[in-house]
Order: structure tokens, then C-alpha cells, then sequence
């Protein structure tokens, strides 16, 4: 599968939590609780401890002011693939194609691997533009529909 070019636009960020100033993180942070647990309507604690896992890098999008855009989250799931999860982008940000470049920044630094992540169902196609294809049974978290994804590595002839 030839890689999916990124979209031009505001300079993609990333760092390991602790590369991150706390003024950032805290923003990062906010910006993760208002989308998940406040729009969302999901009581569930938003840290559960794999943003502090070695391997983990926090990719955001700042605006002039400072203020954190959108974010995502790079992990590695249990069997060494990368998973991006935690996708957020501020609600006065959505459609202008950050969290699209935040998702194909975190496939470039999961270095060719296998990358791994469950779409919300509502997202299933807009993640399949970004090259994820289905990769099991649609499931229900915290009260939503997701689908797990995934998008296979390159083949080494390519």
C-alpha cells in the first residue's frame, strides 16, 4: 500500500510525556477530557497510566495561540503493532484536517509497523480514506460503537 501523503497544515508535534512542558500537557490533557468526557457524555478516567509507558509519544497540533488543536496518542499494543488512539480535535477546529494529519504523522512514526486503533463507528469511513481497513467485530465502549482498524505495514518492496 503506497503511503498516504499528509495533509499540508499546521506543523505536527510530538514528544514522549516527558519531553512535554507541563503548560502543553495540561492543554493536551484538557483538550482530551472536553472531547471524550464532557461532549461525549463519558464518565471514564481519560489516564490510564499507558500515556507514562516508555514507548508512548503524544502527538498535538498548537494553535498561534498557543492552544492545543488536536491531539492523538502512540502506543505499542501487545503484539508490537503501533495503536493510535485518543484522536481528539476542539470542537471549533473539526473539518480542517488536523486530526487527519495528526493520524498519518503517528503511521510515519510508528516506523513501519502494522498500526492498530478503534474508530468510534461514526469515523469507520473517514479512517478507511487514511488507509485502515476493518479488522474485526464492531463493539460498544462506554456506551459507543467502535470498530477495531487496521492499517497493514508497508510491504518491503514498497
Amino acid at each position: 500500500m503506497p503511503p498516504t501523503p499528509r495533509p499540508a497544515g499546521p506543523a505536527v508535534r510530538h514528544a514522549r510525556l516527558a519531553g512535554i512542558d507541563p503548560v502543553t500537557l495540561y492543554r493536551l490533557l484538557a483538550l482530551r477530557s472536553a472531547v471524550f468526557v464532557l461532549e461525549q457524555d463519558c464518565a471514564y478516567l481519560d489516564l490510564d497510566g499507558r500515556d507514562a509507558e516508555p514507548d508512548a509519544v503524544q502527538l498535538w497540533i498548537d494553535g498561534d495561540d498557543g492552544a492545543v488543536l488536536a491531539t492523538a496518542r502512540l502506543l505499542t499494543a501487545p503484539d508490537g503493532s503501533a495503536r493510535i488512539g485518543r484522536v481528539a480535535t476542539a470542537r471549533h477546529a473539526r473539518g480542517t484536517g488536523l486530526a487527519a494529519g495528526l493520524v498519518l504523522r503517528a503511521v510515519e512514526l510508528a516506523g513501519g509497523r502494522d498500526v492498530v486503533l478503534d474508530a468510534q463507528a461514526h469515523l469507520h469511513d473517514w479512517y478507511a480514506r487514511l488507509g485502515f481497513v476493518r479488522d474485526g467485530a464492531e463493539f460498544v465502549e462506554d456506551g459507543i460503537a467502535h470498530i477495531p482498524m487496521r492499517r497493514p505495514a508497508p510491504a518491503a518492496d514498497e
